[in-house]
């Protein structure tokens, strides 16, 4: 069974309802983030989903929280040992009804101001940024060394940043300069430094397990109190992130990736890409959903039970 939308009978307001998320206001404080099952490509939502995603993707962000916690605080609730969500929410969500669609999916943040980036991290070259590289020989428009190959590494990661677009509408790449101009040069100095030192210690422990991770979309918060950065939403996982088997890495071409790359190549194939209303066959399905549990097991080392 896939979970494509949460009911939970007004008992918490709905606020937002993302690609993936629903997200609930538990008080003035606090939400509460459902991951569901839905999957989208090319900005637009498929009528039906992948079983477990939302699953999978709050487990692996846990990991990468947890991973990451000595070098950024993070908006996660903490939960005494000994306690679960539920023991933060109305007692009537721990209904069977309402139990299953937050059991396993969900996290419960503290709210921040958001910074409106999405900050995206590349270490290799590949997708929009290789496209504006054969153009122009700049990424976001700075300027890159010549004769770079598809897929090959940066001399150093770096920071790409885009806008935050309305759902339904395309992110927008924009240069560091504009990003200043948006947030403020210091705190975009800030984040591009905090963004390419969480990336790299990712990266290089990924690397143990087989795993390249060609580029990131991190999305912060600050804490208006103490200034500090808060890394928010998702973490490192297969939508939003790249990540190759460095098994089949070969320079100088596209690599398959533990993503929705299987859903993309078939909307492209069958001239359905942005097209809304539509129903994924069978086969593209268990084929994403596969390198979904392939990605969450490789970088955690758990097996995948549910």
């Amino acid at each position: 069974m896939s979970l494509t939308a949460t009911d939970l009978g007004n008992i918490l307001p709905l606020i937002n309802r993302g690609k993936v998320r629903d997200i609930y206001q538990v008080d003035s404080n606090t939400l509460l983030f459902i991951a569901t099952d839905r999957i989208s490509a090319y900005d637009v939502i498929m009528e039906n989903a992948i079983p477990n995603k939302g699953i999978l993707l709050t487990k692996l962000s846990e990991f990468w929280f947890e991973f990451l916690k000595d070098d950024v605080r993070n908006h996660l609730v903490e939960i005494p040992k000994g306690k679960s969500i539920f023991d933060f929410l109305p007692k009537e969500l721990g209904e069977p009804k309402y139990r299953s669609q937050i059991e396993n999916r969900s996290m419960l943040i503290n709210k921040f101001k958001l910074i409106p980036l999405e900050v995206i991290v590349r270490g290799y070259i590949t997708g929009s940024a290789w496209s504006e590289y054969q153009k122009s020989r700049t990424v976001h428009g700075l300027q890159q060394p010549d004769g770079l190959l598809e897929s090959q590494k940066f001399p150093k990661p770096i920071f790409t940043p885009s806008t935050k677009a309305e759902q339904g509408e395309h992110d927008e790449n924009i240069s560091i300069e504009q990003a200043s101009k948006l947030i403020g040069k210091d705190l975009v100095n800030r984040v591009d430094e905090l963004a390419v030192k969480l990336y790299s210690k990712c990266r290089d422990y990924a690397a143990k397990k087989g795993i390249l991770i060609a580029d990131t979309k991190f999305e912060f918060g600050i804490d208006e109190k103490t200034n500090e950065i808060i890394l928010v939403d998702e973490v490192l996982t297969p939508d939003s992130s790249r990540f190759w088997n460095s098994a089949t890495y070969e320079l100088g071409k596209s690599q398959n990736s533990y993503d929705k790359q299987f859903l993309r190549d078939w909307l492209t194939t069958n001239k359905l890409k942005g097209v809304n209303g539509v129903k994924m066959p069978e086969d593209i399905v268990m084929k994403t959903r596969a390198k979904y549990i392939e990605a969450y097991e490789r970088i955690t080392g758990k097996t995948y039970t549910l």
